[in-house]
């Protein structure tokens, strides 16, 4: 059980964390419209290389800002945070897929339900096994 001490440093993490998911989805949009739009790149590849950029900077963000981590292992933390990240790319697709193609809801609403199931996944697992 987590005191109180503990519970608002976890809230204060998760909020940063939020913060830079955010600074993510900017990035990730960026590079993917630019590699789409502008270079002509096949969509699939450029949202591939705008996930991996976006994850590459999040990751580096949060070990910073959020988790305030020394961790040596660098390239280590950086593949679990990736693995972490492409996991939560699946959970984000197949929550798209049963909430829009199941049940018909909009695509940028299940999207954002999406985002949020996952931003949980991301957080409680980088939280509990990679910082």
């Amino acid at each position: 059980m987590l005191n109180l001490q503990q519970y608002s440093a976890l809230i204060e993490k998760f909020i940063k964390f939020c913060i830079v998911g955010g600074s993510g989805v900017i990035v990730d949009f960026g590079i993917t419209y630019f590699c789409k739009e502008i270079l002509k790149l096949n969509k699939y590849v450029a949202n591939s290389i705008g996930f991996i950029c976006a994850a590459t900077s999040n990751y580096f963000l949060n070990r910073a800002w959020t988790f305030h981590s020394t961790d040596p292992e660098i390239a280590m933390q950086y593949m679990i945070f990736l693995g972490i990240s492409l996991i939560g790319l699946i959970i984000n697709n197949l929550t798209i897929y049963i909430i829009h193609g199941r049940f018909k809801l909009n695509f940028y609403l299940s999207k954002l339900i999406a985002i949020g199931v996952v931003t949980f996944w991301n957080f409680f697992m980088n939280y509990t096994f990679n910082f």
